[in-house]
Formats: C-alpha cells, structure tokens, sequence
C-alpha cells in the first residue's frame, strides 16, 4: 500500500534549489539515490566544475580533443541533433555570450556592441566535433565553449525518472526549478496540478496544468533580468544569431512532453523563435505541447492542452487549433 504521506528531499545542484518527492515503501531511499544521480550529474556536466567532462573540452578548445564520459559523448551528440532541427536557436556553444553578459552573476550588465558581435562569432554548435569511435569531443576555435544550462535539466529529468521506477516507485514528482518531471499520478490517482508561474508577476501563477506521467519546462524572461543605464530591462535568454537578449514577442514559454530533455530544449527554442515559427517547429514532436504568454499577456495553448490546463483569474487564453 502506499504511504499516504510523502518522503521528500531539497538540494542544491545545478545552480538552483531542487525539490523531490516520491511515494511508497522504497521513497526515502530512492530520493537518497536520486540526490546522488544528480550531484554525479552536475560533476560533469557542469562548465563551473573544473575536472567536469564539460570544463575539460572547453579547457582545450582549438587545441585537443578529450575523451570523456560516454553518457556526455551521448548527451552532446543529442544536444548537435537538437540544435540542428531548432535550426540554431538552442545552442550549446552559447557559452562566451553568457560569460560576456556576466550572466547569474550580480553583475549581469549590457557589453559593449563591439565585444558582443566579436563574441557571437565563437557560437556555433557546427564548431562542437565528435568522435564516436574514440568518444572523444573538441571544439574546433579557441575561446569557444560548450554550456548544458539549456538541456542538463532536463536530461537529469529523465535521469530521475528512470531512479524512481528502478525503485519500484509509482507516484512521484521532482522539482528542478523551472523543469518538473512527474511519475503517475498522485497515489489517489488524480492528476498532479503544476503551476506555471507568471513572468511578471511575483508570486502569481498563468495557471495550472494536470498531467500524469508528464513533463513540463518552462523558460522566461522573469528568471534573470537586470536595468540598463536608462532602464530598459534585459533578460538571460540571449539570441545565438544576435548576441543581445531575445525579443521574439514572448515573455514566456512552457512544454509539456514525454522527455524532459526535449522539453528543456523546446522550451529555449521556441521562446527565441517566437510563437508563428517556434509552434510550426512544435508539429515536428509528436506528444509534445506548449503554453506562451506574449509580451502583451496574451496566452495562447496548443490543442493537446485543451481541458488539463486551468488559467488563474483575469488570465484570458486562446487554444491553437
């Protein structure tokens, strides 16, 4: 039978605060197995941890090829197939823009347009080259990097759903800011309700969504932001074919899908690509849905949503047949 009450854990990892839950005789040791899986993951993956698969390929950018962990070779090679179908607008060699704008740092700030357009020549993804017989990585420039911020979530998503159906777990759901992954529905069987907060709003949600088994990402333009001298405000999402924050007429875009993975990356690309070509874009993943809110507070919803998902109160919203 399954525990009417919850085992839960909190961690810190991956630059944010984690939350797991799970249900059932095994929960507390899976959550023990599933806090572990995702430090091992963080070390490396992460661009901040020097002796990381990740630290290491861009130590050698231009100059060496490394051989790294074939869960990292798998987990770039996925990352170049992604940023091939999104026609660019995820990128994992974003990283020199993200050192350029001092982005999660305090003193995130506008560079001057001189040093962003040197910079934007280093992103690539084209520039990321694998090796599948020696599992080894290089990029192809020095001062190019590599980082996963937009698609390690959402693989570590995965990761821990995999966790809890090794454990035998059934019902379950983790929180990893901005990335949720549920396990089947609650144990009296009804859906999980996940908010989708607002961008502009504190502490004030779009709505909710129910879902079983389901994946939800969200990106927006409330996460990180900073003022410049005249006040224009500017977001952490930077557009790889510009440099500058994106301004594609949306403030904030959720996917709900099958893989967490997937769902990380869909939910960058299609906040760059904007609503017209980013849900074009959406057809070519089957299962996979998306909630916008546009820079009016406009919301729109794909049809697969229709029925899960509940606006919050003065939230009007269209469905995209």
């Amino acid at each position: 039978m399954i525990s009417p009450q919850p085992a839960h854990k909190e961690q810190t990892s991956m630059g944010t605060v984690m939350s797991h839950n799970a249900f059932g005789m095994t929960a507390e040791d899976c959550l023990d197995a599933v806090c572990r899986e995702v430090a091992r993951l963080e070390s490396i993956l992460s661009r901040y941890i020097p002796e990381s698969d990740v630290s290491r390929i861009n130590q050698n950018a231009g100059r060496n090829f490394v051989e790294v962990n074939p869960e990292t070779f798998n987990i770039l090679a996925r990352s170049l197939e992604l940023s091939a179908i999104c026609d660019g607008n995820f990128d994992i060699t974003i990283a020199p823009l993200v050192n350029l704008w001092n982005i999660g740092k305090n003193t995130f700030t506008q560079p001057p347009s001189r040093e962003i357009k040197q910079v934007l020549e280093l992103v690539n993804y084209r520039d990321l080259i694998l090796d599948a017989s020696s599992k080894k990585v290089g990029l192809s420039r020095p001062r190019q990097a590599i980082d996963l911020g937009g698609i390690g979530k959402g693989y570590a998503g995965d990761c821990i759903l995999e966790i809890f159906r090794d454990f035998g777990v059934t019902s379950a759901y983790s929180n990893l800011g901005g990335n949720v992954v549920t396990l089947g529905a609650k144990p009296d069987g009804t859906p999980w309700n996940i908010g989708i907060q607002h961008p502009r709003l504190v502490d004030s949600l779009i709505g909710s969504l129910a879902v079983i088994d389901r994946s939800i990402v969200t990106s927006g333009s409330y996460q990180r932001f900073s003022n410049d001298s005249l006040g224009k405000q500017f977001h952490h999402i930077i557009d790889p074919a510009t440099g500058y924050p994106v301004e594609s007429g949306l403030v904030s875009v959720t996917i709900v899908s099958d893989n967490s993975m997937t769902a990380d990356v869909l939910s960058t690309a299609l906040f760059v690509m904007g609503i017209n070509r980013g849900m074009e874009l959406l057809m070519s993943f089957p299962k996979t849905e998306a909630i916008l809110m546009d820079s009016e507070e406009k919301v729109f919803v794909s049809k697969g949503l229709k029925g899960l998902f509940q606006s919050n109160k003065n939230i009007l919203y269209t469905i995209l047949e």
